[in-house]
């Protein structure tokens, strides 16, 4: 069972970690040589998983940030040829946001800045360690964890 105290310690261990993490991408993003910043850089990721371009307010409520958060970006990103304001084609009050072709190489180059940083971040574990770690984290994330009052009245219980 675990105790306020080891939960606040796991707790600082996780913002610690998380602290080390974004340092870590941080800088094999920067050693990459695009002018990205980390923001810009998901919101790339962001743009490659869309079928065809999104409004920036979709952007905003994928990213969960707000509107003004994704003007900043793209302005940032536009500004570096990596994505281009375009009207949607039904509507030309709408703008999308498209993906340029140089946003296209710089998502390559990216995708092995993150490999790096994940394997820098992760070299440590073995590959058990990592396959335990994936699992927890795939709780932690799903949310599928019980609640302090589920746990101390037993899994089931109800």
């Amino acid at each position: 069972m675990t105790t306020p105290d080891s939960d606040s310690l796991l707790a600082e261990q996780l913002l610690r970690l998380t602290r080390r993490v974004h340092r870590i991408q941080k800088r094999h993003i920067e050693e990459c040589g695009l002018g990205v910043t980390p923001a810009q850089s998901r919101l790339l990721r962001t743009l490659a998983h869309y079928g065809s371009p999104p409004r920036m307010a979709d952007l905003a409520e994928r990213l969960e940030v707000v509107p003004r958060a994704i003007t900043t970006l793209v302005d940032g990103l536009e500004a570096g040829g990596k994505v281009r304001r375009a009207p949607d084609p039904s509507n030309r009050r709408v703008i999308r946001i498209e993906l340029t072709e140089e946003g296209r190489q710089a998502l390559g180059r990216l995708r092995g800045a993150r490999r790096s940083a994940a394997e820098e971040i992760l070299a440590a574990l073995s590959d058990e360690q990592r396959r335990a770690l994936g699992g927890l984290l795939d709780t932690l994330m799903d949310g599928d964890a019980p609640t302090p009052t589920e746990r101390g009245r037993g899994a089931g219980a109800g």
